[in-house]
């Protein structure tokens, strides 16, 4: 007798389970991956926040960086300003002790018989007019402004008789000499 053995249902069997075994495998690895590639792009959705939010905050940092450069500028040209004003107020503090050693120099060499007429400064440059009785007391000024420490050597420019003969008129320039040093001028300064 021969015993006939029907294998094909059992290897129907099997190939089912093998093909929903191999489905499901492909289900689950299709879900993994559509898992995965939702998690990585949630991931590169945050990082992407992240490096929005960083450069957000960047932004406004340049944006108070800027500000903060703008107050500087016009801090440091109100710092210009006042060191002018400072150069200024130093160039008057040693100009009136100039001014006053030019007026004292003034007044000492005045010669008898003459007198000053207009007294004009433009800068370091005095021009001077005056009356004098004759020729030799304009000689004995121009000498006398000679001398002077804070006048260097007069110009005459002009003399004149005035009417009747009996007056001179004169005008002359000199320049002002600074004083030697910068202490000087403050030790006396009132």
């Amino acid at each position: 007798m021969t015993i006939d053995i029907n294998l094909l249902p059992w290897r129907e069997e099997q190939r089912g389970r093998r093909s929903r075994r191999f489905y499901l495998t492909l289900g689950l690895m299709a879900l993994l991956g559509l898992g995965g590639g939702y998690a990585m792009s949630r991931y590169y959705a945050h990082q992407y926040e992240a490096q929005q939010q960083r450069n957000a905050h960047v932004r406004q940092e340049t944006r108070q960086l800027d500000s903060a450069l703008l107050e500087l500028d016009e801090l440091e040209s109100v710092r210009e300003q006042m060191l002018e004003q400072v150069e200024i107020f130093t160039n008057l503090q040693l100009g009136r002790a100039q001014t006053v050693h030019v007026f004292s120099d003034l007044v000492t060499s005045l010669v008898d018989g003459v007198r000053y007429t207009s007294l004009r400064r433009q800068g370091g440059n005095l021009s001077l007019s005056g009356l004098a009785d004759n020729n030799r007391q304009v000689s004995d000024q121009l000498r006398g402004l000679d001398a002077a420490a804070s006048l260097s050597e007069p110009s005459l420019s002009e003399v004149e008789a005035q009417e009747g003969g009996e007056r001179r008129s004169f005008s002359l320039s000199v320049s002002q000499q600074m004083p030697e040093s910068g202490s000087d001028a403050t030790e006396e300064s009132p």
